[in-house]
């Protein structure tokens, strides 16, 4: 009887540790994939960036250069990149260092 109780314990822990987190990921990709709309900027699984011109069932229509278009399943969407993270990726220029001490002058 012990041996049984043991076995059950081992198998809720194997399944709170390992089994719930999968589902969660996968039900926020799913979540993640059916919410693609039209404009959206995209990361395919297999690295691609693009922006979507056509949303199907099971397919999305992506330009990924102008005047290219790439037909893609709706599953190997890996990310949507927001306004945020577009800003977040360009490079800032460079601010110009003060001086807070006037150079210091040699007589001559």
């Amino acid at each position: 009887m012990t041996g049984f109780i043991v076995i059950l314990i081992l198998f809720a822990l194997f399944w709170l540790v390992l089994i719930r987190p999968q589902r969660r990921r996968q039900a926020a990709q799913n979540q993640l994939v059916q919410s693609v709309e039209v404009g959206d900027e995209i990361v395919t699984a297999g690295g691609l960036y693009g922006h979507v011109r056509g949303v199907g069932d099971d397919e999305l229509l992506v330009e990924i250069a102008p005047g290219t278009n790439v037909r893609i399943a709706r599953r190997a969407v890996g990310a949507v990149i927001g306004p945020d993270e577009e800003e977040e990726g360009e490079p800032e220029p460079p601010a110009e260092p003060e001086n807070e001490a006037a150079p210091e002058e040699t007589p001559s």
